[in-house]
């Protein structure tokens, strides 16, 4: 069986890769673990923001780090503010919101 050299650099590449990966983070599973685990909590947040027509989902930025979300950006009304503090507190794993949305 002949493998072409493209296919073998990607192969290759694909190995280097994975390697580095695995021994960059051997010793930090835990902040890995826990990366993905905000990143899910931001993907959850933004995907309520968004499917709620009451809250500014596209001008409201959500940034998670260790189970903290952060909400930030521009609505027009307090009310819209406040349900959108509501809908990232209502995520199972949120730890805190911090709310640094603006009125406009």
């Amino acid at each position: 069986m002949r493998i072409s050299l493209k296919r073998f650099q990607i192969i290759f590449i694909a190995m280097i890769a994975t390697l580095i990966v695995a021994c960059a983070n051997t010793d930090k599973q835990g902040n890995l673990r826990e990366d993905a685990n905000d990143a899910a909590l931001t993907a959850k947040i933004k995907t309520k923001l968004l499917d709620n027509k009451s809250t500014g989902g596209l001008a409201i930025k959500v940034e998670t780090y260790q189970g903290i979300v952060r909400l930030s950006g521009f609505v027009k009304t307090a009310a819209e503010r406040q349900r959108a503090v509501n809908v990232a507190r209502s995520i199972k794993g949120v730890v805190a919101v911090k709310n640094d949305v603006q009125i406009q």
